[in-house]
């Protein structure tokens, strides 16, 4: 069902780009990234990229779910396959994402604590407005959660 993907991560862009909505976002991080990617009758409906940021630290850069897959709990299951795989090098799991209806409530019930706050993250960081679940996304919320 998940499985790694080493080559040409490019052609997974249009699932990404759910995730992180501006391709030159996704650049910075996907080559240096581990990409999975979650397939269903052989098309990938899910992909998360994770990168190791050192210290016992990985971050998870992008998650997102096809829309016609989402609400099925496919999103959830890609976070414990994310935690359980850096759970082998990494003492914590960190992510950053939009003040939004949407995800903070998600990753509270999925055990993640705010760590930090990264102000005007996606107004000085992305070319266009960002709006998710009715807000327009201006700071950046970190969450994190131990792994061990």
């Amino acid at each position: 069902m998940i499985k790694a993907v080493t080559d040409n991560k490019e052609r997974y862009m249009d699932l990404l780009l759910i995730g992180d909505e501006q391709e030159d976002m996704v650049r910075r991080y996907l080559d240096r990234g581990d990409l999975f990617v979650w397939e269903e009758n052989s098309e990938a409906v899910a992909v998360c990229v994770i990168t190791r940021e050192g210290d016992g630290v990985c971050e998870l850069k992008n998650i997102a779910v096809s829309p016609g897959y989402q609400r099925k709990g496919i999103g959830r299951k890609m976070l414990r396959f994310a935690e359980e795989y850096c759970r082998s090098f990494a003492d914590k799991l960190i992510l950053g994402t939009g003040d939004s209806p949407l995800t903070v409530p998600f990753y509270e019930k999925c055990g993640y604590s705010r760590a930090h706050t990264v102000k005007n993250f996606f107004i000085d960081n992305y070319d266009h407005p960002i709006f998710e679940g009715g807000v327009r996304l201006v700071d950046m919320i970190y969450f994190e959660k131990e792994l061990r």
